[in-house]
C-alpha cells in the first residue's frame, strides 16, 4: 500500500522512516547512579557526572545493556558483541558536556525485522537498521518565567535506546502500526515502559515525497512526536507542505521540523546536519563494550511470550479469530488479564478451555473494554478483577443467571466490586430452572392469549416469540431459555 499525495501536476508518494527514542527500563542511568523515576523535582535526581563537571568519568550501566540486547533478540536483529561508544558533538542548553554520549559505526545492535499487521490477514515487514544506546539530554523549561528558560537536568544521563527503521514505510498508517507494535513489544518485555506522555518513548518521523519511481527524495525531520496520534497527522501535513513546496518552484530543504497539532502544520526549527557534522569520535572515557554468547544467551532466557507468538497460540489452540487474538495481545496486560480470567473460568465452570475461550474474549473486548472506555479507565485500573469476571462467566455457564441478567449483574459489580455471586444473592437475580414453576406460568399465559395462540396454530410461527416474551416477563427475565422453550412450543403446538 501507498500513500498517494495529489498534486497539480501528479501524484507523489511518501517514504517514511523513524527513529524512536526509548528510554530504558532501569533504576538509575546510563553512565551514573542518579535515579530515574518521572515526576521528581527538576534537578533533584542529577549526579556531578550528569551536570559534566570537571574531572567526572561516567561508568557503563550494565543492566541497560542488558536491556538493549533483550530489545533486539525480541525483533530478531543481529547482536554486536563488540560496540563503541561515540562522542556526538552539537550544542544545546540542556546538554551540560556539549556533546552527547551515543553510539555511531558500532551499534550494540544490528539489522532486524518489526512486522505489522495492517488488518485483513496483511502484514508487513519493516527493517530496523540499528539499535543504539545513548544518553538523554536535560529538558529546557520555558514557561517558569517571562524572560528567561530555565533548565531541569534530571534527565540528563537517562539512558535511551535509538531504535532506528528502514526507510520501508509508505502510509500514515504504517507508521502508527510500526509505532504501535514497537511499543507493544518493548512493554512486552519490559524494556520500556512505552509512556509517550511521560515522554519515555517518543518518535522523530523522517518525511520525504517522490514520483513513483523516481529516488529518495530530500527528508525532514519532524522532532519528539508524544502520540501515535501525532505521528500519523504529521506525516500527511509535511507530505502535503513538500508537495505544494515542490509543485511552486521551490526546494525542500533537509531541516528539522516541529509539529504544531493545533495549527495543523509543521515549522522550521534548525538545518538537519549529516552524520559529519557532529564530529563524532571514540569516547576516550570509555572502553569498547565486548560481552560473550552467555551473556546473549542469559538475556535471551528471561524473554516472555510476544505478541505475535501469543496470537498465533490463541488462534490454533483456543480457536479465537485472529482479530480476536489481535486485540487481547495487542497490550501485555490485557492479553495476561485474559490468560487469568481464562484459567479462572475453566476452573469455576469445569469445562475444558477450548469451550470457553471466545466467551471469555468475548466478555472482555465487549462488556469490560466497553465499560472501562466509558469510565475513562485502562485494564490496570479495572473495579472488576479477572477472577470476578470468571465468576461471572461461570454462573452464566451453568445455568444460575441468563445472558441478558448478566449484563445487570455486571453493571452492578463495576460500579460497586462485589462478587458476581453476591450480587446475584442481594439482588435476587437467580434464573429460574424449576420446570414446574416456568411450565404452570406457560399454562397461564397460553390461556390468557386465546388470540395469539389461535393465529400460532394458523401458521404464524413468529409468534412463539410473543410467548417465549411473556413468559420471561412475568419471571422478570429470570426463567432459563432453554427450559421456556422446551416447555412452550409442545404446549403451543399441541
Amino acid at each position: 500500500m501507498t500513500y498517494i499525495v495529489h498534486g497539480a501536476t501528479g501524484d507523489f508518494e511518501i517514504v517514511v522512516g523513524l527513529e524512536i527514542h526509548a528510554q530504558v527500563s532501569s533504576n538509575s542511568k546510563l553512565f551514573s547512579g542518579s535515579a530515574t523515576a518521572f515526576g521528581a523535582d527538576p534537578n533533584t535526581q542529577v549526579s556531578l557526572v550528569d551536570a559534566a563537571m570537571p574531572g567526572m568519568l561516567p561508568t557503563i550501566n550494565a543492566e541497560c545493556v542488558r536491556q538493549a540486547v533483550r530489545t533486539g533478540l525480541a525483533i530478531g536483529a543481529v547482536i554486536n558483541k563488540r560496540s563503541v561508544f561515540d562522542r556526538k558533538n552539537y550544542f544545546y542548553a540542556d546538554l551540560p558536556q556539549g556533546y552527547q554520549i551515543s553510539q555511531f559505526k558500532d551499534p550494540i545492535v544490528g539489522p532486524g525485522v518489526v512486522t505489522l499487521d495492517m488488518g485483513d490477514g496483511v502484514t508487513k515487514d519493516i527493517g530496523v537498521e540499528r539499535i543504539h544506546l545513548e544518553q538523554d539530554a536535560g529538558k529546557s523549561m520555558h514557561d517558569q518565567h517571562p524572560q528567561y528558560t530555565y533548565v531541569d537536568l534530571n534527565r540528563s544521563g537517562v539512558a535511551l535506546m535509538e531504535i532506528v527503521s528502514d526507510p520501508d514505510i509508505r502510509t500514515p498508517e504504517e507508521a502508527a502500526a510500526y509505532v504501535t507494535k514497537v511499543r507493544s513489544i518493548l512493554r512486552y518485555i519490559g524494556s520500556c515502559d512505552g509512556n509517550m506522555d511521560q515522554g519515555s518513548m517518543r518518535a522523530d518521523v523522517n518525511v520525504s515525497v517522490r514520483r513513483a519511481g523516481e529516488p529518495y527524495g530530500t527528508r525532514c525531520e519532524i522532532k519528539n512526536l508524544n502520540s501515535i496520534k501525532f505521528v500519523r497527522q504529521s506525516i500527511e501535513v509535511e507530505a502535503r507542505r513538500q508537495v505544494d513546496l515542490i509543485e511552486d518552484g521551490g526546494t525542500v530543504v533537509q531541516e528539522t521540523r516541529l509539529f504544531d497539532p493545533v495549527k495543523g502544520e509543521t515549522r522550521s526549527l534548525r538545518s538537519k546536519e549529516d552524520a559529519q557534522d557532529y564530529r563524532y569520535f571514540p569516547d576516550p572515557d570509555l572502553l569498547p563494550l565486548e560481552f560473550d554468547d552467555a551473556f546473549i544467551e542469559a538475556a535471551r532466557a528471561t524473554l516472555p511470550e510476544l505478541p505475535d507468538a501469543k496470537r498465533t497460540r490463541f488462534v490454533e489452540e483456543l480457536g479465537l479469530s485472529d482479530y480476536t487474538a489481535g486485540v487481547l495481545v495487542a497490550e501485555k496486560a490485557q492479553a495476561d488479564f485474559y490468560e487469568v480470567l481464562l484459567d479462572a473460568l475453566v476452573t469455576a465452570s469445569k469445562k475444558d478451555m477450548a469451550s470457553v475461550a471466545s466467551k471469555a474474549a468475548n466478555w472482555l473486548t465487549g462488556d469490560l473494554y466497553g465499560a472501562l472506555n466509558k469510565a475513562g479507565k485502562s485494564i490496570a485500573d479495572t473495579p472488576v478483577s479477572a477472577g470476578q469476571g470468571a465468576e461471572l462467566l461461570a454462573l452464566i455457564e451453568d445455568g444460575t443467571i441468563s445472558g441478558r441478567i448478566a449484563k445487570e449483574v455486571f453493571e452492578v459489580m463495576f460500579e460497586t466490586g462485589k462478587g458476581a455471586g453476591v450480587v446475584v444473592e442481594e439482588k435476587g437475580l437467580k434464573q429460574v430452572s424449576d420446570t414446574g414453576e416456568i411450565e404452570a406460568i406457560i399454562d397461564g399465559i397460553i390461556e390468557a392469549n386465546p388470540n395469539q395462540l389461535a393465529q400460532y396454530r394458523g401458521g404464524k410461527d413468529k409468534l412463539i416469540g410473543f410467548f417465549v416474551g411473556q413468559v420471561m416477563k412475568a419471571t422478570g427475565g429470570k426463567a432459563n431459555p432453554g427450559v421456556v422453550n422446551k416447555l412452550l412450543k409442545p404446549k403451543l403446538d399441541a
